[in-house]
């Protein structure tokens, strides 16, 4: 993890890396490449920003609204651990998407969700998901904020249970963890009270970058600018930080100008922080077809074989209008819809 201490900034490595830039976005069978967040969850700050665990109660109360979260003795959850539901909800909404059947509990290989996150694989980042379900399911909430038509004041959990497979042998890897979504979390994924995010979000840095791309994302949209005062952002970011250092960490994200989707502008003299679109984001509606190219016609006999029985062009039909609905220009296309024609096959046999 980052801390929130402002450094100056350095706009060639403001992002992290791409550390797993050939992967095909195949992910537990429903590879929804487009990231899904709960709008509740970006409008208040539900996660801590610091490095260090948290272990306070935090009340936050904003236009009528109110929420209490009460950590674990392991510490709030943090903006990071939040990748795993992030990964849960983008995987719902796929299959929500395909006509397919939910429910609160999401089966994920341990693997792909640290490739889906931009995060390493080596031993130490798969002991770190273990910390983090801790965390989430250890940190308790009571809230008059709804999601869907309902409003849930009884304590819950970001998540309500989880359980972990784990391969035995020298490194002990996880293999695969099975989530319990909490009904609130679940609720708000049912009404669709979801917000797309760029794909960029996972190469932020700090935490507090992260939280204020999710304040843009929520409050700005599609809209041409957002503006709103230093004492209201901090408000909102749920950050720790006294307002100086909080003002200095503006300044520097206004001045490296990286943050997805949106620019960055501070007025010193009012105060006042605008987020000015940058029209990057998709249309509302999605596209017809993500990718218009021809594909190499050897293609096809490749496809044949790893889908034996299908007709290869009506396959291609249907991966186009696949890349279509999830906003996805694939790097390499061949690869792309062989691996597409593999995921049919293994999920529907022969016709």
């Amino acid at each position: 993890m980052v801390s929130e201490t402002p450094n100056l900034p350095v706009v060639h490595d403001a992002l992290l890396p791409e550390r797993h830039p050939q992967y095909d976005l195949f992910i537990c069978d429903v590879a929804d490449a487009v990231l899904k967040d709960v709008m509740p969850q970006m409008e208040h700050p539900f996660y801590s920003l610091s490095k260090k665990p948290e272990t306070s109660v935090r009340r936050y109360e904003h236009n009528g609204q109110w929420l209490e979260i009460t950590p674990s003795v392991k510490g709030l959850a943090t903006i990071y651990d939040k990748d795993i539901l992030i990964y849960c909800i983008s995987q719902i909404m796929a299959k929500l998407k395909a006509g397919e059947k939910v429910s609160q509990r999401v089966r994920i290989s341990s693997r792909e969700l640290l490739i889906f996150a931009n995060r390493g694989t080596a031993g130490k980042d798969y002991k770190a998901l273990v910390e983090a379900l801790d965390r989430l399911e250890g940190t308790r909430i009571r809230t008059n904020i709804v999601t869907g038509d309902e409003e849930q004041v009884d304590g819950f959990g970001l998540i309500d249970a989880s359980s972990i497979r784990r391969k035995h042998g020298l490194d002990g890897r996880l293999i695969h963890c099975e989530i319990k979504l909490s009904d609130w979390v679940f609720n708000a994924i049912k009404s669709n009270d979801v917000l797309t995010l760029h794909r960029d979000y996972f190469r932020l840095r700090k935490p507090l970058e992260r939280r204020v791309y999710e304040l843009a994302r929520k409050h700005c949209g599609q809209q041409t600018a957002w503006k709103a005062s230093l004492e209201i952002l901090l408000k909102k970011s749920g950050s720790q930080s006294p307002e100086k250092l909080f003002r200095q960490m503006i300044k520097n994200l206004a001045a490296s100008d990286h943050l997805p989707d949106y620019r960055v502008e501070f007025d010193p003299k009012k105060d006042m922080v605008t987020f000015t679109n940058r029209g990057t984001m998709k249309a509302a509606a999605p596209v017809a077809e993500a990718w218009k190219g021809a594909l190499d016609p050897d293609i096809y006999g490749d496809a044949r074989n790893v889908a034996p029985g299908w007709d290869v062009h009506y396959l291609e039909g249907e991966w186009r209008m696949w890349l279509g609905d999830n906003e996805i220009a694939p790097k390499n296309p061949e690869r792309h819809f062989i691996k597409f024609c593999e995921t049919w096959f293994a999920k529907r046999g022969r016709p």
